[in-house]
């Protein structure tokens, strides 16, 4: 019986975590969103304990803050925390797709070039946000072989911080998703010639820093009069 509680414990953490971490990042918790344990654990029939495990974990990626007289709530953004964040994303991002190129198998990169083609074919009735989570499935083929987990973790955080702050930056520039998957070619194509592991990561890095810029771009055109 003793044997079973923590399995079971952790079992609800993950549940209360995966429930929590769905609707943040789907904004139907809003940023400043006040995560109330009781009514959480209420609404998940499990204890408060897990839940405050889950709200822990999430604070540690940075989608939670603790505010004093207030508690958990979710965390505030703005547009300088994106653009860090991408910037970020770009150097940890590029150097996990270094380390991995070399390790990456034939059938890795055919793996990646499927993905690619299910992308351009996204581009025909375009959805962004199903297009943004093909990309991330791209990028993950690409750096799944990264020997250094602590990169990969890096990268992962990354992109759940991403998805709380915008939902699709292809949203406000659908063009640059053509130009995106254009790119992805050209990177499996470096890889596949065997270039070298820094030329790959600095070309990984210069497409996700190309995403930034053509939001900026857009954003001054749009605030024009």
């Amino acid at each position: 019986m003793t044997t079973d509680a923590p399995t079971g414990r952790v079992s609800k953490s993950q549940q209360a975590y995966e429930w929590l971490h769905e609707r943040i990042v789907t904004h139907r918790f809003t940023p400043g969103y006040r995560l109330v344990l009781s009514q959480i654990a209420a609404e998940l029939g499990i204890s408060a304990v897990p839940v405050r495990e889950a709200i822990r974990r999430l604070e540690a990626e940075g989608l939670v803050t603790f505010e004093k007289n207030i508690g958990a709530q979710v965390a505030l953004v703005d547009e300088g925390e994106y653009v860090t964040t991408m910037q970020t994303l770009a150097v940890v991002e590029g150097a996990a797709t270094g380390f991995s190129a070399p390790l990456l198998t034939a059938e890795d990169l055919a793996e990646a070039r499927a993905v690619n083609q299910r992308m351009r074919e996204c581009l025909e009735h375009f959805d962004p946000r199903r297009f943004t989570e093909l990309n991330e499935e791209f990028h993950a083929v690409l750096f799944a072989r990264c020997p250094n987990e602590h990169i990969t973790d890096l990268v992962r955080r990354g992109w759940s911080r991403l998805r709380l702050l915008r939902n699709s930056t292809f949203s406000f520039v659908p063009g640059r998703a053509v130009q995106s998957v254009a790119e992805h070619d050209r990177l499996i194509t470096l890889i596949e010639d065997g270039a070298d592991p820094l030329d790959i990561e600095l070309a990984a890095r210069r497409h996700r820093t190309a995403t930034l810029d053509a939001l900026r771009h857009f954003q001054r055109h749009h605030d024009q009069p």
